[in-house]
């Protein structure tokens, strides 16, 4: 009798331990599915953080809130400001440079179908930026003005220079001449891209200058392309305009350029068609990557809800 009931005994401590073993070993499998499922879970995707500037323009629609150092806009038709924010200081322009180098190549009427070869000339040595113009490309003369105004591509804009009769130094000093005959009293030009520091102009000499350019048919139509494809070496590359308002198209923009070195932060210029009004935007010196295009859509929507207080052009 003593000896089935410590029988019994140890089964029943055994049943015990096993029974600990299977609910150890079960609550590992319910925490491997929690886990699991929590993975396979799609995660929820943050949306994009509020501009606190977007935020107080929507609440003060009267008032316009911006980013930029510099600003100007300006009716096209009358020359009246309609906003102004440091007009006359002077700063470098980066990029913007551009619109000059393609009036200077326009003027002098050379060939846009002569075709200029890719030099290491055109390579940057100042600011290290790329390009996939690789030295040796062959392109005509009109591809390097496109590539220059819409995706502002360097090597091209330096090509173009490079390539006018004289040389670099007899077109930057075709630039500085324009410039002194449109009146652009504050603008000094040092090469052709803009990535020199030394190119510098103030809002209300690049009020005159969007105007001028205006006035050239290639630059309206290759500065506000959203997108384009050249074949360079028998390779196809794709390039897209560096204004996101351009690509976007919800604007009516008849010309466009952007810029951006760390001296001058980034920069846009614009002719567009706002609240029944054809305006001339003037933004320099923003700081941010979007800021400039924030800076833009603010103007806008203070124009549009201002629309009714102020007289159409």
């Amino acid at each position: 009798m003593q000896q089935a009931a410590g029988d019994r005994q140890v089964e029943e401590r055994r049943l015990h331990q096993l029974e600990k073993i299977v609910a150890v070993f079960a609550l590992c499998a319910v925490f491997a599915l929690t886990i699991g499922f929590a993975q396979a879970a799609p995660k929820k995707k943050k949306g994009p953080t509020e501009d606190p500037l977007d935020q107080m323009q929507r609440e003060h629609p009267e008032k316009v809130f911006l980013r930029s150092n510099a600003v100007l806009v300006q009716d096209a038709a009358s020359g009246a400001t309609v906003l102004e924010k440091n007009g006359d200081v002077v700063v470098p322009i980066a990029s913007l440079t551009k619109r000059r180098t393609a009036m200077v190549v326009l003027d002098r009427g050379l060939d846009l179908e002569q075709r200029v070869v890719i030099s290491g000339d055109d390579l940057d040595t100042l600011k290290g930026t790329r390009s996939r113009l690789r030295p040796g490309s062959v392109m005509a003369r009109g591809e390097l003005m496109l590539l220059a105004l819409m995706a502002s591509e360097n090597r091209a804009a330096h090509a173009l220079g490079r390539a006018y009769p004289g040389g670099i130094e007899t077109f930057v000093s075709a630039m500085n001449a324009k410039a002194q005959l449109l009146g652009m009293n504050d603008s000094r030009f040092a090469d052709p891209t803009g990535l020199s520091s030394a190119n510098v102009s103030s809002p209300r000499d690049l009020v005159k200058l969007v105007q001028a350019a205006h006035e050239y048919p290639a630059i309206r139509e290759y500065s506000t392309r959203d997108a384009a494809t050249v074949t360079v070496q028998g390779r196809e590359i794709a390039y897209r305009n560096t204004n996101g308002l351009v690509r976007g198209g919800t604007w009516a923009i008849g010309l466009s350029k952007t810029g951006f070195i760390n001296e001058a932060g980034r920069c846009l210029v614009m002719r567009a068609r706002v609240a029944g009004r054809d305006l001339v935007v003037v933004l320099l010196d923003s700081w941010g990557k979007h800021s400039r295009i924030g800076d833009a859509n603010r103007i806008r929507k203070w124009l549009e809800a201002t629309a009714g207080q102020r007289p159409a052009s």
